[in-house]
Formats: C-alpha cells, sequence, structure tokens
C-alpha cells in the first residue's frame, strides 16, 4: 500500500490554505489525542497528523515537499514534523478553549506552550523517527527541548520556595511509539527570580527518537500576585488606600506588603497617584527592586448624621477653595 502523503494525512487538498490546514489539524487532534481519544491507534494516528503539520504549515518546507513529491527520486530527508528551530506546531493557546486551562496535560499551575511537539521528530535534524518512517536519524541525537510556564506566587519569589508539578508527557519507546508516562517533578523556585526567567530542568524534555538524551523542559516564570499590585522587572508596584484626612494632614500607616507589614508616614497634602517609595523592598533579585506604594484617596461611605455635618463642616470650611476640574 503507497504511503500517504501529508496532504491526505490532514484530509486537505493540495491547493489548500495555510487557514484550512491549520483548521484541519485542530479538528483532527481533538479527535485523536489520546487523552480524549478511546480509539487503539491514537499514538501513531496522532504522530502521522503532526509530522503532516509540522510540514505544511511551513511554507518553505511544504514547498521542498511539493517538490519531492513531483520528483520522488530526488531524496526525502528534511520531513517528518519538527523542524530544526525545535518549536512544535500546536500551541496551549490555540486549544485553551477546548481542554481549558492547566488540563488534560498538567496541574496546578503548570501549562505546556507546546505541549504536542513531543509528537513530531524526536530528533533535533527534523528527520521522521516513528514506527512507520522506515529510518532514523543517522547519530544519537538528543530529543527536543520544551518549554512551559509555571505560575509562583510573589511570596515565593521574595522568599525562594519548592514546587511539585505532575504531567502526562507523551514518552517515545525505542521501538518508536509513544507512551504517557505520569511525571512527578520538584520544582526549586530561587529566591528574586524575576517574571520571565526561565528556570531549565535538565532531561525533562521530548526524548529522543533514536536513543539520545532527552531533551530539557524549559519553565517560564509567572509572577502571580494580587490586583493592587502589579510588577515591573525588579521594582513592585502597590496601591494602598488613604482617607482625605490622612491624605491632607498626613500620617502613619501600617501597611500589608510583600515584604511584610511596614509603617510608612504619609506626607502632609498628598495626592492620590502619588508614590511612597521604599529602597530596596521590591523584588530581591541580584540588584534588589523598590517597593512603591500607590497612594490612593478613598472617601469614606457617609452612613450617620454626625459625619453628615463632619462634611457639611468641611464644605463650609473650604467655601472659597476652586478646585481645576
Amino acid at each position: 500500500m503507497a504511503e500517504k502523503s501529508y496532504y491526505e494525512s490532514l484530509g486537505v487538498s493540495k491547493d489548500a490554505s495555510e487557514a484550512d490546514i491549520k483548521k484541519a489539524y485542530r479538528t483532527l487532534v481533538r479527535k485523536y489525542h489520546p487523552d480524549v481519544s478511546d480509539l487503539p491507534n491514537s499514538d501513531e494516528k496522532i504522530a502521522e497528523i503532526n509530522n503532516a503539520y509540522e510540514t505544511l504549515r511551513d511554507a518553505d518546507k511544504r514547498a521542498e515537499y511539493d517538490a519531492m513529491q513531483a520528483n520522488p527520486f530526488a531524496g526525502r530527508g528534511g520531513f517528518g514534523g519538527a523542524g530544526a528551530s525545535g518549536q512544535g506546531g500546536f500551541r496551549w493557546e490555540d486549544m485553551q478553549d477546548q481542554f481549558g486551562e492547566g488540563a488534560p496535560f498538567g496541574s496546578g499551575s503548570f501549562r505546556f506552550d507546546d505541549i504536542f511537539s513531543a509528537f513530531g521528530a524526536g530528533a533535533g535534524d527534523g528527520r521522521q523517527a516513528n514506527s512507520n518512517s522506515g529510518f532514523r536519524g543517522a547519530g544519537a541525537m538528543p530529543g527536543r527541548d520544551q518549554h512551559a510556564e509555571i505560575s509562583v506566587s510573589l511570596a515565593s519569589v521574595y522568599n525562594g520556595d519548592d514546587y511539585s508539578i505532575k504531567l502526562n508527557v507523551p514518552t517515545r519507546q525505542p521501538t518508536g511509539t509513544i507512551s504517557h508516562e505520569l511525571k512527578t517533578l520538584k520544582i526549586k523556585i530561587p529566591k528574586g527570580i524575576t517574571e520571565g526567567k526561565q528556570i531549565r530542568l535538565t532531561g525533562q524534555g521530548a526524548a529522543s527518537g533514536n536513543g539520545g538524551k532527552n531533551g530539557d523542559l524549559f519553565l517560564k516564570v509567572v509572577i502571580s500576585h494580587a490586583d493592587n499590585i502589579r510588577i515591573e522587572g525588579a521594582d513592585v508596584y502597590q496601591t494602598v488606600n488613604i482617607t482625605p484626612w490622612e491624605a491632607a494632614l498626613g500620617d502613619k500607616i501600617n501597611v500589608d506588603t510583600p515584604v511584610g507589614s511596614l509603617s510608612v508616614t504619609v506626607p502632609k497634602n498628598s495626592k492620590s497617584g502619588s508614590h511612597l517609595r521604599i529602597k530596596g523592598k521590591g523584588i530581591p533579585a541580584k540588584t534588589a527592586g523598590d517597593l512603591y506604594l500607590t497612594l490612593n484617596i478613598t472617601n469614606p461611605e457617609v452612613t450617620t448624621d454626625a459625619q453628615k455635618e463632619a462634611y457639611l463642616a468641611l464644605q463650609a470650611s473650604f467655601a472659597q477653595t476652586h478646585i481645576q476640574r
């Protein structure tokens, strides 16, 4: 039986557009992915689909593949899924609406950006390495690196912490078939790590297709924090509500911050949006950031006659004051 073409594997015509190819791929992944399919050949089917998509999604690879199909005696190197760039064909964002955040591929604060990259060629040279390929790469090439995100709390960033994540990841066996293995990984969150930095886990990436070492897993750090906090590099900005009289008269207030409870002085005649800088109390990176308390003047709700009289007295006292509006 003649081997299927990549177009046949995706169920598209040879003149299919890029959008048509992507749509067909996503539809087939929803149907055949081993975590959602009961079909006995889902592993092999998803590998076939991924290999086809990896070539047809790339204009240059597709052109080379079409040329090879037109002249099959010109050689068959260079196809079979993953390219040398190490990027898989499927991104979590493309299927987030189908499976939901974090599932079914991981748990907790972990998510894959490129979970299906493991279904492509394990070798970094982009050659086909599944059981139907008929050949493997000449050398023991390492498996592909994988990239994911891990969400850590701001408290963990200030103090350092240990995290555990469980992953149900595809693993290529020596025979070329794919099985799923549940892994629990221990992650050390270094004190002072900043947003966007990557934690490298050696040997925890995709398995090699021809006996080489596993690739690495790179975890991009995303810092979770309260809504009244924003982070810029190692600097932390926290919005703090104060009363009108604290702003006008000045006062000492206690504020719960990521570094702990702090006593700070609100200067007289403070304005909403002004910052109180606390040097060195931002993220304790190699060069520690600063903590900025952003003042937000909040008017208390009037609920009693006495409070109403107080506001009326305030109104009378400032009757000659003109505010630019």
